[in-house]
C-alpha cells in the first residue's frame, strides 16, 4: 500500500475541530458512597481537516471509540467545544444537528452487529437516502447500485440479506450506508479489527482509494500502530484518554518523543527481537482514580518525582513549524533505525 497523498492547499482549514473535550462517566461504588467518575474523555484537542485522514491511534480502552461517539454527538460532551465546518456542534438542538448529520458518518468496527439482519443490502444502503430524501424515485435503484460497485460488489446483490456475506463483503456495505448520503467526514472505528488478516489489507485499500477520490476528511481509529501508518498523513497517540504526541506520520513514526508512543512501535508484530521492549513496570493507572500529574508517570521510565506526577504536561511543539507536539516532560527520540 502506497503512502497517502497530502491534501491540497484549499483543504487545510480544519473541517471538524474539539477543543478541551472531555466524557466522564459515573460509575457506582455502592449505595451508601458518591458515584465515581471514569474520565473515559480528558481534555482532548485535535482536528481533521479536509482531504486528510487523522489515524487515533492507541491500547483497547484508551478512549478512541468513545472520542468518535463524542465528535459525532452520538454521545453528549461532558466540558469541550466540538466545531464542524464552523458550526459549533455542542449544544446544537436536535432538529440542526440532524441537517449536518449526513455530513458525518461512521463504520463501525464490527461489520456482524452493525447491520440490520431483517433488511437487505439494498434497504440498508438505501436507509439514509430515505432519511435524509436524496436520489428518491427512479434515481434510487442507479443510486444504490452505483455504492455497491463503488466499494467491490456486484450490484445484483441488493437483494442479498447480511448473513448470507462473509465478514469483508459486510464492511463493504457498512462502507457503501456510510457513502450513500455524501458525507465530508468519515470516522472507521476499529474497521478491520474483526476481518481475516487476509481481507484487511483489501478493506483499507478501498478506504483509502475512497478518501482520496472523494476528499474526504477521515479519522482512521486502530490500536495497530502498523495500519495506521499505512493509511494516515497526520498520527495522534492516545492513552488514558488524552493526546499524548500528534503531527505528521513521518515524523511521529521516525521520531517517537512520547515513551508511550516508543512502547507502542516496538511493541508492534514484525519488530525485531532486539527492538521490543523490557517488561514494563509499575501499576497501570485507573480512569476511575486520575492521579495529579502525567497520565504515563506510574509506567514511564524517564518519569521523575516531583514535576511528572505533580503537573499534567501539555502538547508542545519540540521544533517550532513542525507541527509535531508532544505531551511530556522529558521527551526523548527514538534511536535511528539499522
Amino acid at each position: 500500500m502506497s503512502a497517502p497523498k497530502p491534501p491540497r492547499a484549499e483543504e487545510r482549514r480544519p473541517l471538524i475541530q474539539a477543543e478541551g473535550l472531555t466524557k466522564l462517566y459515573p460509575v457506582s461504588r455502592g449505595l451508601f458512597r458518591n458515584p465515581a467518575l471514569l474520565h473515559a474523555v480528558d481534555g482532548v484537542n485535535l482536528y481533521v481537516r479536509r482531504g486528510e485522514t487523522l489515524g487515533l491511534v492507541g491500547e483497547s480502552g484508551s478512549g478512541k471509540s468513545t472520542l468518535a461517539r463524542v465528535l459525532l454527538r452520538l454521545a453528549e460532551p461532558t466540558f469541550g467545544r466540538i466545531v464542524f465546518d464552523g458550526t459549533e456542534l455542542t449544544g446544537l438542538p436536535a432538529n440542526e444537528l440532524r441537517v449536518l448529520r449526513k455530513r458525518m458518518q461512521i463504520v463501525f468496527q464490527d461489520p456482524y452487529a452493525s447491520l440490520n439482519p431483517r433488511m437487505t443490502l439494498g434497504e440498508i444502503i438505501g436507509e439514509g437516502l430515505d432519511i435524509f430524501e436524496l436520489h428518491e424515485g427512479a434515481e434510487r435503484g442507479p443510486r444504490i447500485a452505483a455504492l455497491l460497485s463503488e466499494v467491490g460488489l456486484r450490484p445484483d446483490m441488493e437483494g442479498r440479506y447480511p448473513h448470507e456475506l462473509s465478514g469483508g463483503q459486510r464492511q463493504r456495505v457498512g462502507i457503501a450506508r456510510a457513502l450513500a448520503v455524501e458525507p465530508e467526514l468519515l470516522i472507521c472505528d476499529e474497521p478491520v479489527s474483526a476481518l481475516d488478516v487476509s481481507v484487511q489489507a483489501q478493506i483499507l485499500n478501498l478506504l483509502s482509494r475512497l478518501q482520496e477520490r472523494l476528499g474526504l476528511g477521515m479519522l482512521f481509529i486502530s490500536h495497530d500502530l502498523r495500519v495506521v501508518t499505512w493509511m494516515s498523513h497526520r498520527i495522534a497517540v492516545m492513552y488514558l484518554g488524552r493526546i499524548v504526541e500528534v503531527g505528521p506520520t513521518p515524523e511521529v513514526t521516525s521520531r517517537r518523543l512520547h515513551p508511550y508512543t516508543r512502547i507502542l512501535y516496538d511493541a508492534a508484530p514484525g519488530r525485531p527481537a532486539r527492538r521490543r521492549p523490557g517488561p514494563i513496570l509499575g501499576a497501570n493507572p485507573s480512569p476511575l482514580d486520575p492521579q495529579p500529574g502525567c497520565a504515563f508517570f506510574a509506567l514511564c521510565p524517564s518519569a521523575e518525582s516531583g514535576r511528572c506526577n505533580a503537573e499534567t504536561p501539555e502538547l508542545r511543539e519540540l521544533t517550532p513549524g513542525s507541527h509535531h507536539r508532544v505531551a511530556c516532560f522529558h521527551p526523548a527520540e527514538a534511536p535511528p533505525e539499522k
